[in-house]
């Protein structure tokens, strides 16, 4: 009878192994999605760490089973034991040591600031929008009070000794206006001049006067197309911690970005959902790894208007992760992944993809 038992028992064992085509030690090897480094097309996988990998599992005769995830699955299943090995080019923390291990690392990068192109109609609208703020309308509405009440005090006193060019009544208001205005901004047409002692008073103290406020104004202007111009450039990661910014969460780039105290942070599940909020406009700067970004925008003429900053940050180790259970395995890649990262071979496929090893 046990006998009876255990043959069905296996029976059914047999049957569960056929059916998923994996043998005790098939390791299952997760991956999602990355250019340069995992390159899906029409089922067909390539890339810089397809690459590496395979060559390694055929030296060491590994048998495996590729797996598709999602980014933050792929994390989750590798420290539960779900997946055996990732082979995204994930980037080595102190934080995922704890969960997982590492090989030695194959490539080095950095972190970089995608930015939309400004189009000279765009530049053009911000220029427009620096000057014509709320400190310019208040200062040039002070103007216009100011000139107002210079110019109706200087009528006041000419209207009797001057009336040919300080004229009764409305017109000689007027009158008023446009000498004070043309006094202050130094024109002088002289088609109007105070013949009376306090006209002329006034009119010394007025000239002078406006010559320190159209200074002013001027230099009211000039700060504010030079502040408008420093917050639209960015020479470092730093310009961008009050802006509203954008990447991928769980990655190593946004670890970063909290860890330095950005404020205004969105998060994308994948790299296409962000740089498409950069180009509508949602954002101001999308963060993300370098060659990844590179590649994507290469690719798509969508992103056309959007250009790499000079600015490297968050200097980063990529390698492939291993639940804790494959210790002793990791130690064997590690050993074949030196060796392909010396060979030759492995600097013509960076050269393929335009990328250099740090």
């Amino acid at each position: 009878m046990n006998r009876f038992f255990l043959f069905v028992f296996s029976f059914f064992v047999i049957i569960h192994l056929h059916a998923n085509n994996d043998s005790p030690d098939t390791l299952i090897v997760g991956y999602t999605a990355a250019a340069p480094f995992i390159i899906t097309d029409d089922n067909a996988l390539s890339g810089i760490s397809i690459w590496l990998w395979e060559e390694v599992a055929e030296d060491l005769e590994l048998n495996y089973r590729l797996e598709e995830v999602g980014f933050s699955s792929l994390l989750k299943k590798l420290e539960t034991g779900e997946i055996d090995v990732s082979i995204n080019p994930l980037t080595i923390t102190a934080d995922r040591c704890k969960k997982m291990d590492f090989t030695l690392p194959f490539f080095a990068s950095h972190s970089t600031v995608a930015k939309s192109s400004s189009s000279w109609q765009h530049r053009f609208l911000h220029v427009i929008g620096a000057i014509f703020n709320f400190n310019f309308i208040r200062v040039v509405a002070g103007l216009f009070l100011l000139i107002g009440a210079i110019g109706l005090i200087v009528w006041v006193f000419e209207k009797r000794k001057n009336p040919q060019q300080f004229r009764p009544g409305i017109k000689g208001v007027w009158d008023g206006l446009w000498w004070s205005a043309v006094t202050m901004t130094t024109v002088g047409y002289g088609d109007k001049s105070p013949k009376s002692r306090v006209g002329k008073l006034i009119a010394l103290v007025w000239m002078f006067s406006g010559i320190i406020f159209i200074s002013g104004f001027t230099a009211s202007i000039a700060s504010s197309l030079t502040v408008s111009s420093i917050h639209q450039s960015a020479n470092k990661i730093e310009d961008f911690k009050e802006r509203e910014v954008g990447c991928i969460g769980s990655t190593s780039t946004y670890a970063f970005l909290k860890a330095n105290f950005f404020k205004n942070i969105k998060t994308y599940p994948n790299l296409v959902e962000g740089l498409n909020a950069l180009v509508d406009d949602e954002l101001e700067a999308f963060l993300y790894d370098e060659p990844i970004l590179k590649y994507r925008m290469n690719q798509d003429s969508k992103y056309k208007d959007i250009e790499l900053l000079p600015i490297k940050f968050n200097l980063q180790f990529y390698a492939f992760a291993f639940s804790e259970k494959n210790r002793a395995l990791e130690k064997e890649i590690s050993k074949k992944i030196i060796e392909k990262t010396e060979s030759l071979e492995w600097k013509m496929l960076l050269a393929e993809f335009d990328l250099e090893h740090y």
